[in-house]
């Protein structure tokens, strides 16, 4: 294991602003998709913060962690353990199926690989920028 201080500062900021939503807006759209969506994200940073999951197997365990929790919430889990009165715990694994759910995890996990992918060839585009001397031997001043 390590720690990868971007991915965790990444991790706990995406974590606030999935707790901000949760607890201050209830709107047809943020709450339910864009968060949904941010929550993909969330998982995946928190998996690079830690592991040294490559980018693709931590995209796809971040798509199959949230999943899981959306069916979990078809079979009614926080019921079947204790939990459906629980207000964290329905914060963090929601307490209702909606199969539109799967396409805002997907948009999620689309947004991490193209994220990934300009970060990567920002950085080979930035390799690439070196300072190369002149061949011209002769100075101004």
């Amino acid at each position: 294991m390590r720690l990868h201080k971007g991915y965790a500062a990444l991790t706990i900021a995406l974590l606030a602003i999935e707790l901000a939503i949760a607890l201050f807006l209830n709107d047809p759209i943020v709450r339910p998709y864009v968060g949904d969506a941010l929550a993909v994200v969330l998982v995946y940073a928190g998996l690079r913060a830690v592991t040294r999951l490559p980018v693709v197997p931590a995209t796809l365990v971040a798509f199959a962690v949230a999943v899981a929790i959306e069916f979990g919430q078809y079979f009614r889990l926080l019921r079947a353990v204790g939990l459906d009165h629980n207000r964290f715990a329905r914060m963090i694994l929601g307490n209702g199926f909606d199969p539109k759910d799967f396409i805002a995890y997907a948009s999620g996990a689309v947004a991490v690989l193209l994220i990934e992918r300009y970060r990567r060839a920002s950085r080979a585009d930035a390799g690439t920028r070196t300072v190369r001397p002149s061949s011209d031997s002769s100075s101004t001043i």
